[in-house]
């Protein structure tokens, strides 16, 4: 048996597809071929996400390849998935979790905090460019758009000082030695789902069990509540919104970020980790009735 696996052109993208095609031969020795796509989120780099349609766009084309029975599966970044899900869609594993943190890259190896007064740092993130300047209100957020390199190459050419990528994207391509340093999640609270990978499969697969052995219930457990909390904020990449989970022993405690009435709150709620998908609503109330008093 030979399974098909949807998959982006980028070169994260690839390295991710190939460690869920590793998995899966690994643990079912099946073996998997990659079934190249072409999304418009990664066409159209000259303007936002949020002018085309959203960080939707990057997923499209893959669910387009599965019904059309081109693919088995697809694989995705979790940032990348909205909240809702097409009609018969399921995200069948969400397998690993890389490292959460936002990392700060700059070529000259300046640190975030030494950087000189009105520093222009590239950003395409309402969310990294609403605590950016939180942590420094004289930078200059530029935006910049594009795959690792392409954001790398634009500190050059666009003449910046530094820019915010995913440590999870960098150390998945083996680049983690260009980090010059991190944002804790507490200083800078990451993407909703940002450093995991999910598997998405149609109610259709009939390999459907190759995939769900695959799901890691530490990580489910952690995105799913702040997937829950994007859910009840309804939150996309229009709006400044992040959230970050983890679980201690049978607690979870959840941390987000929203943008009320033009103010970013912060707050975090903790409870019983199989309450995890209330814990999200509660956080979403939590910072409404907040930004709102």
């Amino acid at each position: 048996m030979n399974l098909k696996i949807a998959t982006r052109k980028s070169k994260l993208a690839l390295v991710q597809t190939d460690y869920v095609i590793e998995i899966v031969k690994k643990f079912h020795n099946i073996t998997c071929e990659k079934v190249l796509t072409d999304t418009l989120g990664d066409q159209r780099l000259d303007v936002t996400l949020d002018k085309i349609g959203g960080k939707g766009l990057f997923i499209k084309e893959l669910e387009k390849a599965i019904l059309e029975g081109h693919a088995d599966a697809g694989v995705h970044s979790m940032k990348d998935v909205p909240y809702e899900m097409p009609e018969g869609f399921e995200i069948a594993a969400m397998p690993v979790r890389e490292d959460v943190r936002d990392a700060f890259v700059s070529m000259k190896g300046v640190k975030f905090k030494d950087l000189k007064q009105g520093a222009r740092v590239g950003t395409s993130s309402k969310r990294r460019a609403s605590q950016l300047q939180l942590l420094r209100p004289d930078i200059e957020i530029v935006p910049i758009r594009g795959n690792v390199q392409t954001r790398i190459d634009k500190i050059e050419r666009e003449n910046l000082d530094g820019i915010i990528l995913a440590a999870a994207g960098l150390k998945r391509l083996g680049m983690e030695s260009i980090i010059t340093d991190y944002f804790e999640p507490n200083e800078m609270v990451p993407a909703i789902g940002q450093g995991a990978l999910g598997i998405e499969i149609h109610e259709n697969c009939k390999n459907s069990e190759a995939f769900k052995t695959l799901d890691n219930p530490i990580v489910r457990l952690c995105v799913e509540a702040e997937r829950s909390f994007m859910r009840e904020l309804k939150g996309d990449c229009n709006c400044t919104i992040g959230a970050y989970a983890t679980l201690h022993g049978n607690t979870l405690n959840v941390v987000g970020i929203y943008e009320v009435e033009g103010k970013l709150i912060k707050d975090s709620v903790s409870g019983n980790k199989e309450d995890y998908i209330n814990l999200g609503k509660e956080l979403a109330d939590k910072i409404l009735t907040s930004g709102r008093n």
